[in-house]
């Protein structure tokens, strides 16, 4: 069977996070193919004018300049285009009532970006097998991914 890659975007404004979510992602035992953006303005209008396949997920930094996370959520989440598009909030920040927040907004899941470098393999890896489930989202107790 051949499956196709998993189109990826990731939007993030950090140089280093890019750099190390997409080796993390180049060392997992699935093909992908991953697109970045560094801010929200980047995004959307890469979103609002793609002709081809949309990406598969987005993970999404929430302290972007420009446009933030949430301002970008709003908007994709409003967007029937992209309604059913699952958006991983992959954040540094894990304040609770804001991950309520982004739960009631319709984010698909929530990653707290680990502090260590060798735990961010398994946390992509986690939000990348949870597309399984995507047509659903998850109870609000599994919404979050944590690393082990």
């Amino acid at each position: 069977m051949n499956a196709q890659p998993i189109r990826l975007l990731l939007a993030d404004d950090d140089v280093d996070d890019r750099f190390f979510f997409k080796d993390s992602l180049s060392k997992l035992p699935i093909e992908t193919r991953l697109t970045t953006v560094t801010n929200g303005v980047e995004l959307m209008n890469l979103l609002l004018t793609e002709k081809d396949a949309l990406p598969d997920v987005i993970f999404l930094d929430l302290n972007m300049p420009m446009k933030s996370g949430f301002e970008c959520l709003t908007e994709i989440m409003s967007n029937d285009k992209f309604r059913d598009l699952p958006i991983i909030i992959y954040s540094t920040s894990m304040d609770e009532p804001v991950v309520n927040l982004l739960f009631e907004q319709g984010a698909f899941r929530f990653i707290r970006k680990p502090g260590e470098y060798s735990k961010l393999k398994d946390v992509i890896l986690k939000g990348i097998d949870s597309l399984a489930n995507r047509a659903f989202q998850p109870s609000k107790d599994n919404f979050v991914i944590q690393s082990q």
